[in-house]
């Protein structure tokens, strides 16, 4: 009898760890299926929570997240981990509502080495019709033989001073 409790708590302990270890091979398998899951993660509607493990699952341990933006009147820089952007961006996300669709990209490789540009709009809600920003993602990528891994994600928001240059925007 206690050989089979014994087997049994063991059989239900094994069963739970191997269900909160998930397999997102398929989300990082090309640099198509690691953008599209980039920019999934990050979408959702108002109240909606969003895949943190996910979303960290696609960068390297090290890698940074980086936006540009104005402080002080002047253009800077600011240096993330995957943590930080949570942390600073996600309860943002799920409060206000976030769908970023990529509406155009260009792709860079040379082996093991990728660097991918891709023009977004951002809506609060699947509905809207208009973006309320675009911007422009600038995603360094670096594949060790198994999985793509994003290494740097650095962005830019439009203004009216610096809108998004044709070339990057979808043909008419």
């Amino acid at each position: 009898m206690k050989n089979t409790f014994l087997i049994l708590i063991f059989s239900i302990s094994f069963s739970v760890i191997a269900q909160e270890k998930k397999d997102y091979t398929s989300k990082v398998a090309t640099i198509d299926s690691t953008i599209a899951t980039l920019y999934s993660v990050i979408s959702g509607d108002k109240g909606k929570a969003r895949n943190w493990e996910l979303f960290k699952h696609l960068f390297r341990e090290d890698a940074k997240l980086i936006p540009i933006g104005k402080k002080d009147k002047k253009t800077t820089v600011r240096y993330m981990s995957t943590e930080d952007y949570i942390k600073t961006s996600g309860q943002w996300l799920v409060e206000n509502g976030f769908h970023e669709i990529e509406i155009k990209r260009e792709t860079q490789t040379f082996g093991d080495f990728a660097h991918v540009f891709s023009t977004y709009e951002s809506y609060n809600s699947k509905d809207d019709d208009t973006p309320f920003i675009r911007g422009i993602n600038s995603i360094q990528l670096f594949n060790d033989g198994t999985r793509w891994w994003i290494i740097n994600l650095y962005w830019k928001q439009e203004s009216k001073e610096i809108p998004i240059p044709e070339t990057y925007l979808p043909k008419q």
